[in-house]
């Protein structure tokens, strides 16, 4: 491991409290983000990522569309916490919105259906790298993001309302922007308790 990427995997915390004073532009994240995609590892090489980057508007929309759905399903007295939850989302630069391309599964379990139990999961793995290779590269720029899970609540108003086509099927969400509030420092279970070295 260099230097450079240990440091890298320190800086990637989860921040909520997020802004838009940032340096880099648009139009540079979406270069990061692109690369991500591109060099992100999948199985048998089916490239089954997907990813819609959204700034302006449309990063609003998410969570306004999020607020909405959440507001039906959540006790009217715990619904103030939850809405400034999202609130400091929306308030963040933009949002990665993570997908799996179905079709990319299928296609595999019909041509290796020996392995036709294991594609779905490696998919899942797959996106998960995916959005580790983005929330590092947006660390690596002083960025702050978190990994949010409202899906599938949302799944169907994300797709009507940003032409998102069928087969894409929603993982994650990404708010990033500038970090209005540090993270506290992260704690650790005690190596001993979650590592093993054998043969030596």
């Amino acid at each position: 491991m260099t230097d450079c990427f240990e440091k890298l995997i320190t800086l990637r915390r989860s921040v909520y409290k997020l802004g838009t004073e940032i340096t880099s532009s648009a139009a540079e994240i979406s270069g990061w983000i692109q690369d991500c995609l591109l060099q992100c590892p999948t199985p048998f090489n089916s490239q089954s990522g997907r990813i819609a980057l959204l700034f302006g508007a449309s990063h609003h929309q998410v969570w306004d569309i999020t607020a909405d759905a959440l507001k039906k399903v959540t006790p009217p007295e715990q619904f103030s916490k939850t809405q400034n939850k999202i609130n400091a989302f929306a308030a963040g630069f933009g949002t990665v919105l993570f997908f799996i391309n179905d079709n990319a599964t299928h296609d595999l379990q019909s041509r290796f259906p020996l392995y036709a139990d294991k594609f779905p999961v490696w998919a899942e793995q797959a996106n998960g790298i995916l959005q580790f290779m983005v929330w590092s590269i947006l660390a690596e720029h002083g960025i702050g993001a978190s990994l949010q899970h409202y899906n599938p609540l949302i799944d169907a108003d994300i797709r009507t309302k940003f032409d998102i086509p069928s087969n894409w099927r929603l993982t994650a969400q990404m708010p990033f922007g500038s970090v209005q509030e540090k993270p506290d420092p992260k704690t650790f279970l005690p190596l001993e308790e979650r590592f093993k070295i054998l043969g030596l």
